[in-house]
């Protein structure tokens, strides 16, 4: 898949997200890479053959304190060839970029992983609660 195309379904992915969680993203960048670079790898703990689908880098909203202005942005970056190398066809890209987004972003809200597992079973699985 072509990095425009792959980059068009993470847009696509994005707009799915509900309007209030969507709404809420304030200065953060969602970038597409092909694929983390060994460096990070390591600095987040992923030892070969394991790797990122995707990764937030930032302060989650609930450790900012009321002095946290003039920052750069927080960065959430899907990578396209561990994506496409899980899965089995399109289909499976869609899900696996839908999944890995709700997942990153529940990382910026300050979710537990926990949380964030149960949203994205609710969500895109097919429940009406997320």
């Amino acid at each position: 898949m072509t990095p425009d195309a792959f980059r068009k379904l993470v847009d696509e992915a994005l707009e799915d997200i509900p309007s209030d969680f969507r709404e809420a993203l304030q200065n953060i960048a969602i970038v597409v890479e092909q694929q983390p670079p060994a460096t990070q790898l390591a600095e987040v703990g992923v030892e070969p053959p394991d790797t990122l689908l995707g990764l937030y880098e930032g302060t989650p909203l609930t450790e900012r304190g009321w002095a946290n202005g003039n920052r750069l942005p927080d960065k959430i970056t899907i990578f396209q060839r561990p994506i496409e190398e899980s899965s089995e066809d399109e289909d499976d890209v869609v899900q696996a970029i839908a999944e890995t987004l709700i997942h990153e972003i529940g990382h910026y809200f300050g979710l537990s992983e926990d949380e964030i597992e149960a949203i994205e079973e609710l969500y895109w699985r097919g429940g009406d609660d997320a």
